[in-house]
C-alpha cells in the first residue's frame, strides 16, 4: 500500500535531486519539450492536502494551491464572493489547459518569452548574462518598468489576486501576501518568482468579499481564443449608490511582475463613477509606461484594458 508524500518529503527531494516541483505539469511539459527544463521532477499530485476549498472564520476562502483553473471558475462560492478571480481563471488559456492546470503552478509559472523557451538562446532567465529580447523581437514585452529582463509576468490569476488582497501559504514559512511573492521585479532576473525551488506553496488565502462589491476582468489578445494576453486587468469595486466606496485594480502582461494601480484607485475612491472619471482613473496608467522600441503600442492598450474594466465594473447592475 502506497503512503502519500509529505510536503517536507517531496521539498526534501528538490532539495537533494535538483530538477523542480511539477503541479499540472501545463508548463514543465512544455519547457522539458523544449529542451529548457530538463527536470528531474517531483509531481505534487499526491499531496491531498493541497486540494479542495476550505472556509475561513469571518467568511474569507481558502484555496488549497492543486485547485485548478476549471474548478476555480466554476466554484459557487469563488463565482460568488470573488468574482474578478472567476471570471479570470475561466478566461485563461483553453478548456483542456484549464482543466489540468493550477492555481499554484498559475502563480508560478515561467514566462513565455520565445527566446528563453528556445534552447538555442541564452539569456538572464536561463543563467546567461544578457536579454537577446530586448534587442532583438520584443514586441509582446513590457511596457512598464526598467529591470534587464523584459518578458512580462505570465500569472493571470496573480494580478486578479492583487485586487483581492490576498495572501499565500508556503510550507514551512510564514504566510505571505501575493505581492511579495514577487516583489518589485528587481530580483526576477532568474526567475519569474522570489519563492525557492524546494518551497512548496500550498494553499491562497482569499479575505471575505466587501457587502455588494462587484468585479470586472478583460484580456486584449491578438485573436480571439487560446492566446496569451497583450494587456489584461482585473477591476474590483464596491459603490453607495453611484459613489465609489472602494476601488482595486491591477494589470498584467505589461510589467514583470503583476501590477496593482493605486494611481487608478486613488481617482476613483470618494467620487461619483461617472464615464469622465473612469476614464481620468485610466488615464493615468500612462505616467508608468516607459516603452521599449517595440512596445509603444501597450501604453495606450493598457489605459484603455483598464476602462474597459472600470467601466463593466461600475456598470449598474443588470445592465
Amino acid at each position: 500500500m502506497s503512503t502519500e508524500p509529505t510536503l517536507t518529503d517531496l521539498s526534501a527531494s528538490v532539495l537533494a535531486h535538483g530538477g523542480e516541483l511539477r503541479a499540472g505539469g501545463t508548463d514543465t511539459t512544455a519547457r522539458h519539450r523544449a529542451g529548457i527544463a530538463p527536470g528531474p521532477f517531483t509531481d505534487l499530485d499526491g499531496a491531498s492536502s493541497l486540494r479542495g476549498c476550505t472556509p475561513l472564520p469571518g467568511g474569507g476562502l481558502r484555496i488549497g494551491a492543486l485547485t485548478t483553473l476549471t474548478e476555480l471558475a466554476t466554484d459557487p462560492r469563488v463565482r460568488s464572493g470573488w468574482p474578478g478571480l472567476a471570471v479570470s481563471a475561466g478566461s485563461a488559456a483553453t478548456p483542456q489547459i484549464r482543466a489540468a492546470g493550477t492555481l499554484g503552478g498559475n502563480l508560478l509559472q515561467r514566462n513565455r518569452c520565445w527566446y528563453y523557451r528556445n534552447p538555442h538562446f541564452s539569456c538572464l532567465q536561463k543563467g546567461g548574462s544578457g536579454c537577446p529580447a530586448r534587442e532583438g523581437d520584443h514586441h509582446f514585452g513590457v511596457v512598464s518598468g526598467d529591470g534587464p529582463c523584459v518578458a512580462p509576468h505570465p500569472s493571470t490569476l496573480a494580478a486578479a489576486l492583487l485586487t483581492y488582497d490576498a495572501g499565500v501559504e508556503v510550507h514551512g514559512e510564514s504566510p505571505r501576501t501575493v505581492a511579495e511573492l514577487y516583489g518589485d521585479g528587481d530580483g526576477l532576473h532568474r526567475a519569474d518568482h522570489l519563492l525557492a525551488p524546494d518551497r512548496v506553496l500550498t494553499a491562497v488565502l482569499l479575505p471575505p468579499p466587501l457587502p455588494g462589491e462587484r468585479a470586472a476582468y478583460h484580456r486584449a489578445t491578438s485573436r480571439a481564443h487560446g492566446e496569451w494576453p497583450l494587456v489584461e486587468a482585473t477591476a474590483r469595486l464596491a459603490l453607495d449608490g453611484a459613489t465609489v466606496t472602494h476601488a482595486a485594480v491591477a494589470a498584467g502582461g505589461v510589467a514583470r511582475v503583476p501590477l496593482r494601480l493605486p494611481e487608478v484607485e486613488t481617482v476613483l475612491i470618494g467620487r461619483e463613477a461617472t464615464p469622465e472619471l473612469l476614464a481620468a482613473a485610466a488615464e493615468t496608467v500612462l505616467a508608468r509606461c516607459r516603452p521599449l522600441p517595440q512596445t509603444g503600442y501597450k501604453a495606450t492598450l493598457f489605459r484603455d484594458t483598464v476602462l474597459e474594466v472600470l467601466e463593466r465594473a461600475a456598470a449598474p447592475t443588470g445592465s
